[in-house]
């Protein structure tokens, strides 16, 4: 189907300055890894998100997958995670052996809270995956960082989407043990498609990251006569608490970390305009009807990466149906709560009570909102759900 405004793979377009870092670094980076442009992005990152270590990867996948790696998980370890996500947020951590234990959501902010969260705390709690989910920052992030603290519990927060959002003037992604954040084609910045970066406070988490993420390659522990005697460098097998930990390869190249510190410049830019669109259309639909229910914050602690809505009176399909076909507006659906896929049944984690995730996915809307929507299509968007909400 041929839509007018379709919910694009991609978040926006890119500047001529942007262009021509991408030319520069294609030209001059050697190597085309791990260089001085990976060095370069994780400093700026840093400085950005106001952590005191930063490590770029190929997405935010892997630093999902570090994370759960560093979490150290043993038999009967549980992880708390909302259902309501995407499938990235928690299946790194199954991998690496941990059992999920499911979170419900809030219905008025849509994201996990502290008493979502210790209503399903047990003594096997290892770690707990918080998402700041459609760009909004999770309103009490300091009483559940203070939360796992107290219990020892270590917090991992999912910013995938959230990038540049605050809570008491403080970035998210800095209040748990691991932040990880997202450079996907869909995000408000996107290093040509994919990449990613997680963030960590802690040294013996730092002093890890980079032999964990690139194949175990560290310095040799000894002066070398000759630099080709025994190698280049050294191979090892990278340990914390005393446990080694098998390596990976997920190395971000030079040409996309040189892209994202072009891109830094101007994802406040970013937020501030969609945020802005945001809140026009969320003003001027209210003033028709009652029928969608949005999630209206004016403030840094929302970056719109998503326009959603709640659509009461059980009219979610007529009203899509309408947008879509009538209108030639591509509206949809997220996230499937995971505890409903046939992954997570297969696994044996199919058992869920979590209501309001189930609830909120039945009967919410999401709009086509990438920043590169012209000034026309943002007006036929608004004006089209205009008049089908009043034919409804």
């Amino acid at each position: 189907m041929n839509f007018k405004i379709p919910f694009s793979g991609r978040a926006h377009n890119y500047t001529e300055e942007e262009e021509q870092i991408v030319l520069k670094a294609m030209r001059d980076a050697i190597p085309l890894t791990q260089g001085k442009y990976l060095a370069e992005f994780q400093v700026e990152f840093a400085k950005y998100i106001g952590s005191p270590y930063a490590f770029g990867v190929n997405n935010a996948t892997s630093a999902l997958y570090l994370s759960a790696q560093m979490c150290q998980f043993e038999n009967g370890d549980e992880v708390i995670c909302p259902s309501h996500t995407f499938t990235a947020s928690l299946y790194p951590f199954i991998k690496n052996g941990a059992t999920p234990v499911w979170a419900d959501i809030d219905m008025e902010s849509r994201v996990v809270n502290l008493e979502s969260i210790k209503a399903v705390t047990t003594s096997k709690t290892k770690a707990v995956i918080v998402v700041h989910l459609y760009g909004f920052a999770i309103p009490d992030i300091v009483e559940i960082a203070d939360f796992c603290k107290e219990n020892n519990i270590l917090l991992i927060e999912d910013v995938a989407q959230a990038l540049g959002t605050e809570v008491n003037r403080k970035k998210a992604g800095t209040f748990g043990d691991f932040g990880v954040f997202s450079f996907h084609s869909h995000k408000n910045i996107t290093t040509l498609g994919e990449g990613g970066m997680l963030v960590v406070k802690d040294d013996k988490f730092a002093n890890i990251v980079p032999m964990l993420r690139h194949n175990g390659h560290t310095a040799w522990s000894f002066d070398r006569e000759n630099y080709w005697t025994p190698a280049m460098g050294n191979v090892d097998l990278p340990e914390l608490n005393g446990k080694g930990i098998l390596p990976n390869n997920f190395s971000l190249g030079e040409v996309e970390s040189a892209l994202g510190v072009e891109l830094l410049k101007r994802i406040d830019k970013i937020n501030r305009e969609k945020r802005g669109r945001a809140l026009h259309f969320i003003d001027a639909v209210s003033k028709i009807s009652p029928l969608l229910k949005f999630h209206k914050v004016e403030t840094v602690q929302h970056n719109y990466h998503l326009l959603v809505a709640e659509v009461i009176d059980g009219k979610r399909d007529v009203f899509m149906k309408k947008m879509s076909e009538e209108k030639g507006i591509q509206v949809v659906v997220q996230y499937y709560p995971l505890h409903r896929y046939d992954f997570y049944k297969k696994l044996g984690f199919g058992d869920a009570k979590v209501p309001n995730s189930d609830s909120f996915f039945d009967n919410m809307v999401s709009f086509p909102f990438h920043h590169s929507l012209t000034e026309d299509e943002f007006s036929y968007l608004l004006q089209s759900t205009k008049e089908v909400l009043k034919e409804l």
